[in-house]
Formats: C-alpha cells, sequence, structure tokens
C-alpha cells in the first residue's frame, strides 16, 4: 500500500497530493528560506516531481526565481511558501515541500538542520 500525504496553502485555495512519503527532511537556515517563511528556520521535506500532483489551485501557483538555480512556489492569494526546486542540477528533478502545509499527520524518521551557521545567534538548533 502507498503511502499519501496531502496539503494546501493558509485559504486551501491550491491543494497537493504527494504519492509517497518526503525525503531528506531538513530544518533550513539560510536567509532565504528564513525570509521566505518569515521565521526562524523553513522545514522542508523532498519527493521525486513526479510524486506530487497539484489537486486544484494550480492557477494560484505564483513562481519566483529567487536565485539562479533556485525556484520557489506559492500561492498568490494568500502567500503560503508551498515548493522550492532546483530549475537545473544534479537535483531538478526533485521537488521540496513546505511541511508546515501539510494537512496529513507526518511523522520523518530521520531529519537535520541545515546551513545552520546562518542561524539567528539567539537560537540553537537541536542536533539529532
Amino acid at each position: 500500500m502507498t503511502e499519501s500525504y496531502q496539503g494546501s496553502c493558509l485559504c486551501a485555495r491550491v491543494k497537493y497530493e504527494l504519492t509517497g512519503p518526503p525525503k531528506a527532511v531538513s530544518h533550513c537556515h539560510c536567509s532565504q528560506c528564513r525570509k521566505g517563511h518569515g521565521a526562524l528556520f523553513a522545514s522542508y521535506g523532498s519527493v521525486p516531481r513526479s510524486a506530487l500532483r497539484i489537486l486544484q489551485g494550480s492557477s494560484c501557483i505564483k513562481t519566483y526565481a529567487s536565485s539562479g538555480q533556485v525556484v520557489r512556489k506559492f500561492c498568490m492569494e494568500c502567500g503560503s511558501t508551498l515548493f522550492w526546486s532546483q530549475s537545473h542540477g544534479k537535483f531538478a528533478d526533485w521537488v521540496s515541500i513546505a511541511l508546515g502545509t501539510f494537512d496529513t499527520p507526518y511523522m520523518p524518521h530521520k531529519q537535520k538542520h541545515v546551513h545552520a551557521d546562518f542561524a539567528f545567534r539567539w537560537y540553537t538548533p537541536v542536533s539529532d
């Protein structure tokens, strides 16, 4: 039996499904992820691009190229950060999902903090 996970943006105009569990769960402290989320760090899980299905609201998804390699997607109605991916390179066929948008319970088996050297000095990530 294949595990599936559903998620949506804040206003629920965009709904998606993953046809398998996320891999490479990370909490990123880089400035782009912090600013994109408006939070201390951004939590993402990656899946092969073919495992992400947009169920509703594809016309509400706005794309923003935050760098020469990274494309970020968000809901243009409510502003929720949804996905990011590399536009080319080794992982261009993967997409990272903002785990805070999940509607289905999910417990990662493994997770890590990345770019922790960019974390705010008053926050210390817990190491696994």
